[in-house]
């Protein structure tokens, strides 16, 4: 296994990168190559820029800004690992080069003081989180909004973040106590509520709860976790990353819990996948590890295999499905959601042509590299509206917060759930509890 602490030396890493034949059959399906064309702009050339450092042809302390630059804009998205013939896990090479990059190139002050606000003072915080949030709600709610969106003298970077906020819902859930199964008990979970999705998109949480709770399950809210250190361990911040994970292994382990329900692709990916490379070093996590992330499932994995009370009410929609990358190629889940959508009566599913084209969210990427997020955001955009769909139905926050600024941003006048939302809309038509 890899260690997220070494980098493009790590004989594991030169390894896998041995395994790339360069077929070329990546290419089809990597959103930067599409934008840009560029074979530096695709898993195969990225890969020959990692096998330059891991061979000595480019000195690791001596990266070139074309190196940085190229792996930079990487989105992460794991698509050409579903289309590798070869199984080259690159997922673990992108995370090697950047920890390459990392190790041998230093930060400046803004982007420092921005993510130790961002990621350490916000994000693992949910109750601050909840406060910025209705701060937000009152800016939606004032008319600030429609003033700030027709001023044009605005950091770019600024305008971006701002067009990716949803409209806020304050219909938060009450966590001091397990909910309750509905009607017969059939088991106890505990659900990981995150961070972003709590405080911008709570809605999505509490249908996935319900969704529980109806199908007979008692649902568990450990008071211990804390953001699942995604976005902490993406950009860098490995050691708190790793403070991160282990408060959440720690309040999630040895409860006698059925399951530990994620509703979020990325944080699932986070959980089952990060966790284990971030403790390659530490024997006892490395031990918990392994027994947490057998717990971890996403909801449409846990709630197509129990799935007691199918949903029976009548959701009248033309919809389509749109993956979230890390479910469908990190997880490998793919099949689950459109199996539990299949069951509500009345809504059409209909297929993307490019079920697999990542939407450019990729945590924070959108913000971060708006000039190619935003192109890739087009694409997906124009794949939608062909569906001619009034239903847009998601499994992951960034890509919920996302594909909401694309329906604002170029249309079509689309609804945007979470596939919980969906499924509560349905049980909600049919009267139940």
């Amino acid at each position: 296994m890899v260690s997220l602490q070494t980098g493009l030396l790590d004989p594991a890493v030169q390894d896998e990168l041995s395994r790339c034949l360069h077929c070329g059959m990546c290419l089809q399906f990597c959103p930067t190559y599409h934008i840009y064309g560029t074979e530096m702009d695709s898993p195969r050339g990225r890969i020959a820029l990692m096998r330059a450092v891991a061979r000595g042809r480019l000195k690791a302390d001596e990266l070139p800004l074309s190196f940085t630059r190229h792996i930079a804009l990487c989105l992460g998205c794991r698509a050409c690992e579903t289309a590798c013939p070869s199984g080259v896990g690159y997922g673990h090479l992108i995370k090697a080069a950047q920890t390459t990059i990392r190790q041998n190139t230093r930060e400046g002050w803004p982007a420092a003081c921005l993510k130790w606000l961002g990621f350490k003072q916000l994000m693992p915080f949910r109750e601050r989180l909840k406060v910025l949030a209705s701060v937000l709600w009152l800016y939606e709610n004032s008319g600030l909004q429609s003033l700030f969106r027709s001023l044009r003298f605005m950091p770019q970077s600024l305008r971006q973040m701002e067009l990716l906020l949803p409209p806020i819902s304050l219909e938060y859930f009450n966590y001091s106590a397990p909910a309750p199964a509905i009607g017969k008990k059939r088991g106890k979970v505990a659900f990981f509520i995150g961070c972003v999705q709590e405080a911008f998109l709570a809605k999505a949480n509490r249908a996935t709860i319900r969704v529980l709770q109806r199908n007979g399950y008692e649902v568990h809210f450990p008071a211990g976790q804390t953001c699942c250190g995604a976005a902490q361990l993406h950009l860098g911040e490995l050691d708190f990353a790793r403070t991160l994970a282990r408060r959440n292994i720690d309040a999630f382990l040895d409860q006698g819990f059925d399951a530990v329900i994620s509703n979020a692709g990325g944080c699932g990916a986070t959980l089952k996948e990060d966790y284990a490379e971030l403790f390659t070093d530490d024997p006892l996590y490395a031990a918990k590890v392994a027994r947490f992330s057998a717990l971890v499932q996403d909801f449409s994995e846990f709630m197509l295999d129990h799935l007691h009370e199918p949903p029976n009410g009548v959701v009248t929609a033309r919809a389509v499905y749109s993956d979230s990358c890390h479910l469908r190629h990190v997880q490998k889940i793919k099949k689950q959601p459109r199996q539990l959508l299949r069951m509500i009566p009345g809504l059409e599913l209909v297929e993307l042509k490019r079920p697999d084209l990542c939407c450019g969210s990729a945590g924070v990427y959108n913000i971060m590299h708006p000039q190619t997020a935003n192109p890739i955001l087009d694409l997906k955009m124009e794949d939608i509206k062909a569906a001619k769909a009034d239903l847009l139905i998601v499994s992951n926050t960034g890509c919920h917060m996302q594909l909401i600024a694309g329906t604002q941003r170029s249309g079509p006048p689309i609804r945007v759930v979470h596939i919980a939302e969906v499924m509560e809309e349905s049980y909600t038509k049919e009267g139940r509890g």
